[in-house]
């Protein structure tokens, strides 16, 4: 990690993006709370989320984007233009007012959909490829850190003085990202267009997938397991109330647990991933998933305490395996397009699964459910570590920078 943060455009990005995601995780918390408020409706605080993440559809479009300009250029409208729409929540009174919240809520997912692409690439430039994974965990160590204090910070914000007070804080955090992003002293290459056709270019992402084995199985798995594991999304509420015989707001404190072990994967995932392997590490972390979803038969609380830490833990070993997969299996000028790909590929079995879990979990015994989940994400995980390893270097790549 020392010698990360030697380098002086990954620390001020760093400072710039972790400022910018403690706004996010404060506004989240505040946008479900406020339509709750004014409308008193559950069902329409939770289309506040569906909202959000409804846009990561669009991140084929995304990635084409970013691969087509600039990507720090991309960021910097990106946070820039975020920075005052949020304020439109300033205008939200009422009731009357909610189509404001839900309209910020879908341009907040839009746009870090965008975001997100041009991030995942931009940080192969300026970090050399060694040390990829080592900033991966890092950045996931500060999200998931960030998780625990902001939205309890945002929560207060609100409470005292309301709503337009953390939109104002959002906006100011996306202030610093960009100001961070001015700050930088990195030279972008620039990239020759192979494909001419508008179509060839949005499906260049996906058939660097199809043909690139370490990428096509880690998707391929990801996306399995991902159609049962979105079950747990509605499952927690289950294990809350029937299993632990808890209140609702006692998801909290899973919620925290879940970032503690989360943080705990964050600081040791490059270590394994330099021991492993990219496809291995995400086969670990879907194991440990496995392993700590399990507990959520049990009705003993502090295994379902244990349990949930081991999960955050995989889940963070999956994510920071699949990033760095990405930005080390792809070449310089397919990054925006094969993470655009790739959200896709595993979004839609997620978003999927967790519509089909909150009417299974109706008419299903959770704990079936939950069995199912771990039976097919263990499966999975067996599967990627059962892999033949094939380093990054052994990949074919597909330099094209124009002159």
């Amino acid at each position: 990690m020392r010698q990360l943060l030697r380098i002086r455009d990954a620390r001020v990005f760093l400072f710039g993006w972790s400022v910018s995601v403690f706004g996010d995780w404060a506004i989240f918390i505040a946008l479900g709370v406020w339509i709750k408020d004014l409308t008193d409706s559950n069902s329409a605080a939770g289309l506040v989320f569906f909202a959000l993440a409804l846009p990561s559809l669009l991140s084929p479009l995304a990635g084409l984007l970013v691969d087509r300009l600039s990507r720090r250029k991309v960021m910097i409208a990106t946070y820039s233009v975020e920075s005052v729409m949020v304020l439109s929540l300033l205008f939200v009174h009422d009731r009357g007012d909610a189509w404001i919240i839900y309209a910020v809520a879908a341009f907040y997912g839009a746009a870090g959909t965008l975001a997100a692409a041009a991030r995942s690439a931009f940080m192969t430039v300026i970090l050399p490829r060694d040390l990829l994974g080592e900033a991966n965990g890092l950045f996931q160590t500060v999200r998931e850190g960030l998780r625990l204090i902001a939205p309890l910070v945002g929560a207060a914000i609100y409470a005292s003085v309301g709503g337009g007070a953390v939109a104002v804080l959002d906006s100011l955090s996306f202030v610093a990202v960009v100001i961070s992003l001015l700050l930088l002293k990195v030279d972008e290459p620039r990239f020759a267009r192979e494909e001419h056709h508008f179509i060839e270019e949005l499906l260049a992402g996906a058939r660097h997938i199809a043909r690139t084995l370490p990428l096509r199985q880690i998707v391929v798995a990801t996306g399995l397991c991902l159609l049962f594991v979105g079950f747990s999304e509605t499952v927690i509420f289950a294990v809350i109330d029937q299993g632990l015989d808890r209140s609702t707001s006692f998801f909290g404190v899973l919620s925290s647990l879940q970032g503690v072990g989360a943080i705990a994967g964050g600081v040791t995932a490059a270590r394994v991933l330099r021991r492993v392997g990219d496809v291995k590490l995400v086969g670990f972390g879907m194991g440990l998933f496995a392993v700590g979803e399990l507990s959520f038969v049990s009705s003993s609380l502090p295994l379902v305490l244990v349990g949930i830490a081991v999960a955050g833990a995989g889940i963070a070993w999956f994510i920071v395996g699949f990033a760095t997969a990405i930005q080390l299996r792809s070449p310089a000028r397919l990054q925006g397009r094969v993470a655009g790909a790739a959200e896709t590929l595993i979004g839609t079995p997620q978003t999927v699964s967790i519509a089909v879990g909150a009417a299974l979990v109706t008419v299903i015994d959770y704990r079936l459910l939950t069995a199912s989940s771990c039976l097919v994400t263990a499966g999975t995980g067996i599967y990627l570590l059962s892999r033949r390893a094939v380093r990054p270097a052994d990949v074919a790549d597909e330099p094209a920078l124009a002159a």
